[in-house]
């Protein structure tokens, strides 16, 4: 099993004398992954990031911690998400149409594109809320749930 694994450098610039051993260094290094996808989903070409000019060093401070703030909120929102999924020991249909426990908050706000909020005769209507989206609206909190008039 070791031979087929192959092997690992492992670095750190920690110099204390509390020192990480091995096994502990590659936890830490596994554990970055999920922090870098979601630098990534901020990259991405979706989130238009890369349309904002900002002209001072305060703009660009602030839009920075917009954007870790907002990112933030998404890391919160998919963890509770997830976290619901596991309580009801089900899951959602992923991108493929099979069923996943922990599907990503972005496919979850791609399945919603085709919502509407229709105003007809001064009345709310709600165009292309499916049942599998009222489903997925399950596991989210009434105040999200008021935005499609399921919820007082």
């Amino acid at each position: 099993m070791k031979r087929r694994a192959g092997r690992f450098i492992l670095a750190t610039n920690e110099l204390k004398e509390t020192c990480l051993n091995s096994d502990e260094i590659l936890i830490k290094y596994k554990e970055q992954q999920a922090p870098e996808r979601s630098f990534a989903f901020l990259k991405d070409p979706l989130f238009f990031a890369d349309s904002i000019f900002l002209k001072s060093p305060q703009r660009v401070e602030t839009m920075g911690m917009l954007m870790g703030l907002c990112l933030l909120v998404y890391s919160l929102g998919q963890r509770e998400l997830r976290r619901r999924l596991r309580e009801s020991k089900t899951g959602l249909k992923n991108q493929l149409g099979k069923l996943t426990k922990t599907p990503t908050l972005r496919w979850i706000f791609q399945c919603f594109q085709g919502v509407h909020l229709l105003f007809l005769s001064g009345v709310e209507q709600i165009v292309n809320l499916t049942e599998e989206r009222q489903f997925i609206l399950t596991f989210f909190p009434p105040s999200s749930q008021k935005y499609y008039i399921l919820s007082g």
